[in-house]
């Protein structure tokens, strides 16, 4: 079974995606050159790396681009191409030359988030013409599915589930690299990483740290990543001297002693579709505080991975981290799930073996590879 992977980000989910196949199949990836090089050491070696050079969105280069990319489809041969985010403008230029291979599209978001200035770049025709002319879907939760089959038109059967898998290479580097923690053994850590943008719930948490008053002692607050500046929400703070803010792009090996040292990752999102930072956090063992949106209720409470409040009552966000500070045992229980569930039913093989089984579903019977 021969599996052609072609993405551009998101970075870390591509790397677990493919590294996640490379046990149960032949799997080839097209990749931009620039993005991952510097990455290799972390994609599994059964991934047969072809990586090139990817143009920006306004170059005329990518019509030279898709001439090549086609020509390499054409010479591998595949049974199933999987696009692993719909968010490439160029691609959908490409998909009709690529003949009777079946086609799945990953959708990460159904919609665009709000304030996601970001993906907000891109034309919102492209993300639905990939999704609309790929031959299936994958999304990361039920309500995506149903949503997805509306939005892009897709029939039952055509829209499959599968959860996103772990993101392991920062525990695993943080392994490598032995670090533990530097934070003060008194301190209670709390961790808001990756994008921060309008719907990310900034606003909620600082407000529910306003709400807290004393009765976390030593709380420290950590907000890491690129976007919107939480310095500007600075009047919505309680106490700045809580926060360690880290605004910008956030190195792998900080990202890795950031989530070494959290005793709570937060995601107070006010709108979602899934997270990737959950799949991260986990992989460290790390219990998880959300709020009800998206696929978050579905993935935390059925693992028992964390707690969920609602969405834009940071009177209850507060509650909530004054009763798991308070609580080290169900810290500790809700660690333990979270590392067991990303070493288990969330590993990458255990994704990708149920994903090499759909694409043996769907290959034409001319593509698929006879048994040794």
């Amino acid at each position: 079974m021969k599996i052609l992977l072609i993405s551009s980000e998101p970075v870390d989910y591509t790397i677990a995606w493919a590294n996640g196949l490379a046990p149960h199949a032949e799997v080839i990836a097209i990749l931009p050159r620039q993005r991952y090089d510097h990455l290799r050491e972390w994609i599994d070696p059964r991934v047969t790396l072809m990586l090139i050079d990817w143009p920006r969105t306004r170059s005329l280069l990518n019509i030279a681009f898709l001439w090549q990319l086609t020509r390499r489809v054409r010479d591998v041969q595949p049974d199933v191409i999987h696009l692993l985010s719909n968010t490439t403008v160029w691609l959908n230029a490409a998909v009709p030359f690529w003949g009777d291979i079946p086609v799945v599209t990953t959708v990460h978001d159904v919609a665009l988030h709000p304030g996601d200035r970001e993906t907000a770049r891109l034309p919102a025709w492209s993300s639905r013409l990939m999704a609309r002319q790929s031959s299936h879907l994958v999304v990361h939760g039920a309500g995506l599915k149903s949503a997805a089959e509306q939005v892009f038109r897709k029939s039952e059967g055509h829209v499959h589930v599968f959860q996103h898998p772990g993101i392991a290479r920062y525990a695993q580097l943080a392994t490598r690299l032995g670090l533990s923690r530097i934070s003060a053994p008194d301190a209670f850590v709390v961790l808001l990483f990756g994008r921060i943008f309008a719907y990310k719930g900034l606003s909620t948490l600082l407000r529910a740290e306003a709400c807290l008053g004393d009765r976390i002692p030593n709380l420290r607050i950590v907000i890491a990543g690129r976007g919107d500046n939480p310095d500007d929400y600075r009047h919505l703070m309680g106490d700045r001297a809580r926060y360690d803010i880290r605004h910008g792009f956030i190195e792998d090996a900080v990202a890795a002693q950031l989530f070494t040292d959290a005793d709570l990752v937060v995601l107070p999102y006010d709108e979602a579709s899934q997270s990737g930072v959950l799949h991260l956090a986990t992989t460290f063992g790390k219990p998880i505080l959300a709020t009800d949106v998206g696929e978050l209720r579905a993935t935390i409470e059925p693992n028992g991975l964390g707690r969920i409040v609602p969405p834009g009552r940071p009177d209850l966000l507060a509650e909530a981290m004054a009763e798991l500070a308070a609580d080290p045992d169900t810290r500790a229980r809700l660690a333990a799930n979270a590392r067991a569930w990303s070493d288990g039913a969330n590993a990458p093989t255990t994704i990708g073996q149920s994903a090499t089984a759909l694409y043996r579903q769907l290959a034409v019977p001319s593509h698929v590879t006879p048994p040794n």
